[in-house]
């Protein structure tokens, strides 16, 4: 599993408008359903489960970094979307500082390794300080995307 296979240029929003973490989850998830990656169905539970997440402790990891994520019984494989903010988002991050890029993934419930490889594979990605400046450099989100797939091959 590599992070390009869970993401596509269509799993990427370049600038999103949301300036607080909970809007910020429901603009990613409304992503989803829009670009029928999720079924409509399922955006309810994905959004309880994700602020349910987010309760238990911020997924803001600091950096301008958050990983919003959370197990569903109602899927059957990864679902994931990358969004960027240029203007920062207030996320409650371990830093207190906005994030810039958040990479919100909800795994299906029987997968917990999955879950845990997904995370680390995110980590080692946006660790790079080169990384995270040639994200924040990109001008749409398919050479947000070409960066990512390039990073995680």
């Amino acid at each position: 599993m590599t992070l390009a296979s869970l993401l596509s240029p269509d799993r990427v929003i370049a600038d999103m408008r949301s300036t607080e973490h909970l809007p910020a989850i429901d603009e990613l998830v409304d992503h989803l359903v829009e670009k029928h990656f999720m079924d409509d169905g399922k955006r309810s539970a994905a959004i309880t489960a994700l602020r349910e997440r987010e309760e238990q402790r911020s997924t803001g990891i600091g950096g301008g970094i958050a990983i919003p994520h959370c197990f569903l019984d109602e899927i059957k494989e990864v679902v994931a979307i990358f969004g960027r903010s240029t203007t920062g988002i207030e996320f409650c991050a371990l830093d207190c500082s906005p994030v810039h890029f958040v990479f919100l993934f909800v795994v299906p419930k029987a997968q917990y390794s999955l879950h845990l490889k997904t995370l680390a594979a995110i980590a080692r990605i946006l660790n790079s300080a080169e990384t995270r400046s040639s994200l924040r450099e990109a001008k749409s989100a398919l050479e947000i995307y070409d960066i990512l797939s390039q990073k995680s091959a």
